[in-house]
């Protein structure tokens, strides 16, 4: 019998993911060789910069611009992370701030970059709930983007040199910031945030997606069955960490949709999946659809989990 392909692998541990990363469950005829790599983020840049891992956990986003620039790896339809951002847009309680729709002809920070997912989701929530014109927003960068090529529209620029975007928030300069860490001096935009997620869930039926998985397209193009082995395991490991009792988030979302509240797989996901392209181009972070069987690796598009 020949030994199991031994595969470098990096992804967060949490509770969907922990019995593929401690090897409780393994994908069949492979072994993932977990890396180090404490910073996810930088993660996902060492991946599309210099496709360094064989499987990468990465952001939505950030995954959509590098397939929209021709990186050579494919997503799997499993979603690590979901969440809802309403509680993601801060306001200094310092300012006159007091909701979304005096964000407009204001500058705006956004931790790291443009297409991080946070902030495409955080702007639709001010575009559809609120009716923000996102155009008529100076969105201010602390970082640069991971895929290297991407350009961002005209209103779009980095913090000045020798500030950071909590200097500039209590200054005064920035009438909010997506992204950044919460502070006793900094509060959501949104009242109640929590209960305004849950309220989109049951208007929309969409549970944000934040993060997939992917794999280096030279390695699906030579073993068709690693996707879904890959699909499987992690698969797998979701349905442990739901039996043995989800946290708080999940279970009310599973509360609301009477559903699994992490559905695996594209064909429960493409109502998501298409609104966040939408929402990216929207954004200006697309300039063109993906066909969204393409942004997923052949053998999986009819899997479930």
């Amino acid at each position: 019998m020949s030994a199991d392909k031994r595969l470098s692998a990096v992804s967060r541990t949490s509770g969907v993911n922990r019995a593929v990363k401690d090897g409780a469950v393994r994908p069949t005829g492979y072994q993932l060789d977990w890396q180090d790599v404490p910073v996810l983020v930088q993660a996902f840049r060492r991946m599309v910069r210099g496709n360094e891992f064989d499987v990468c956990e990465m952001a939505a986003t950030t995954y959509l611009v590098a397939k929209a620039y021709g990186k050579p790896f494919t997503a799997l339809p499993v979603f690590l992370v979901r969440g809802f951002h309403h509680g993601a847009i801060l306001r200094s309680i310092h300012h006159d701030i007091e909701n979304p729709k005096q964000l407009e002809g204001r500058a705006v920070g956004v931790n790291r970059g443009y297409t991080v997912t946070t902030g495409v989701w955080a702007r639709s929530v001010l575009h559809d709930e609120y009716g923000v014109d996102l155009d008529r927003i100076t969105w201010v960068l602390s970082g640069d983007e991971h895929v290297a090529e991407y350009r961002p529209p005209a209103n779009v620029v980095p913090v000045p040199d020798g500030r950071s975007i909590p200097e500039m928030l209590d200054a005064g300069e920035l009438a909010a910031a997506i992204g950044v860490e919460k502070s006793p001096d900094l509060v959501p935009l949104i009242p109640d945030a929590a209960g305004a997620g849950l309220a989109s869930l049951r208007r929309t039926g969409i549970f944000p997606i934040n993060h997939l998985v992917v794999v280096k397209d030279e390695l699906l193009a030579d073993r068709p069955d690693l996707a879904p082995a890959l699909f499987v395991a992690f698969a797998e490991a979701k349905r442990r960490y739901l039996a043995d009792g989800p946290d708080e988030l999940h279970r009310r979302v599973a509360e609301v949709t009477g559903e699994d509240p992490l559905p695996y797989g594209l064909q429960p996901n493409r109502h998501v999946l298409e609104e966040l392209i939408g929402r990216a181009l929207d954004q200006h972070i697309l300039d063109r659809p993906p066909v969204l069987e393409e942004l997923f690796a052949r053998g999986t598009w009819d899997l479930t989990g």
